[in-house]
């Protein structure tokens, strides 16, 4: 009879102990069990203001663009990050700390070298677990993607994963070919930044920097070229435009064309006063690509970047989650 009752105990806390260490985060459920909308919070100055401007029951997943370290490798974050990531996942929001960006610190690839790399890898550990972000985001781009790059995904995979925390990247279809398909498998979603065709940076160019045909070509690069699986795609929307021509600025936010031009949320484009052009996704675009999104089963949408947005009825971010 005591042999019956410590077994059945035994087993009992096996079984409470094995259900506690398979439990998701309400974050994590959240995120698994429907259509991603994952933002970028581009808000380095403010991070409290930046994510009190958000709507978080509209995202499901929100990247801080960009949590990068000093010269030494080191994150200097203050409370107000722990505030953030605390209203996030009140909100069921997980989190990512997104690295780089399209103007990293002119250090960073010093620090991606073997010589420097565990010592940086063990301190991005130690900023996901001591803020409690479910991920990292590698948002590295242009010349560091170089002959660095493949071993510090991997080296970074190996550190973070056990640890429970997710690795994504940001990634354009243009320079992937640079990135072997091993590399590419280490990471858990690819965001697919299917934006920047073109832009003032090339005045032989002017046109739409992110075409509908732009999201079909990204999302077959991905999926059928390279073969990523498409629940682990995020496809990119923009949440700003780019003028051509005297007189525009080099770029503008969907929330700044909208006040400027009344009715533009209903266009892609815009002539303005002077005869420059301003190209940019309304309403309807974004919502054809949130329905190529669900059509071909990616994960979800991913956005640059959400304080971009206005609020109200023409909210981009409300038309993406009309679609269903």
């Amino acid at each position: 009879m005591k042999f019956t009752f410590r077994f059945v105990y035994g087993a009992l806390m096996l079984f409470l102990i094995m259900a506690c260490s398979n439990k998701l985060s309400p974050a994590e459920g959240n995120a698994k069990s429907k259509f991603r909308v994952l933002g970028y919070l581009a808000s380095s100055k403010d991070w409290v203001s930046g994510i009190n401007a958000i709507d978080l029951t509209a995202i499901t997943d929100l990247n801080l663009a960009f949590i990068n370290p000093d010269s030494s490798g080191n994150f200097i974050l203050n409370d107000d990050m722990k505030i953030v990531i605390q209203k996030a996942h009140a909100g069921n929001v997980r989190v990512f700390a997104s690295i780089g960006g399209g103007s990293p610190p002119p250090w960073l690839g010093a620090l991606l070298m073997p010589e420097t790399r565990s010592l940086f890898i063990s301190k991005i550990v130690s900023l996901a677990e001591v803020y409690n972000i479910d991920g990292i985001d590698v948002d590295i781009e242009n010349e560091l993607i170089n002959d660095q790059y493949a071993g510090f995904v991997y080296d970074l995979a190996a550190a973070i994963k056990p640890k429970r925390k997710l690795l994504t990247a940001a990634l354009a279809s243009w320079n992937s070919d640079l990135i072997h398909d091993t590399t590419l498998s280490r990471y858990d979603f690819i965001n697919i930044m299917s934006y920047d065709k073109t832009g003032p940076w090339d005045t032989t160019r002017p046109g739409q920097h992110s075409p509908y045909s732009m999201v079909n070509d990204d999302f077959n690069y991905f999926n059928r070229k390279r073969n990523i699986p498409s629940d682990k795609l995020l496809i990119g929307l923009p949440f700003y435009g780019y003028g051509f021509g005297a007189g525009t600025p080099f770029g503008m936010s969907y929330k700044q064309i909208i006040a400027r031009y009344p009715g533009a949320e209903s266009k892609d484009e815009m002539l303005t006063t002077e005869g420059a052009t301003i190209y940019y996704n309304g309403i309807a675009t974004i919502k054809q690509k949130t329905v190529f999104a669900r059509q071909n089963k990616a994960s979800g949408i991913m956005i640059w970047q959400l304080l971009g947005d206005t609020t109200g009825s023409l909210s981009l971010l409300k038309a993406i989650n009309e679609v269903k």
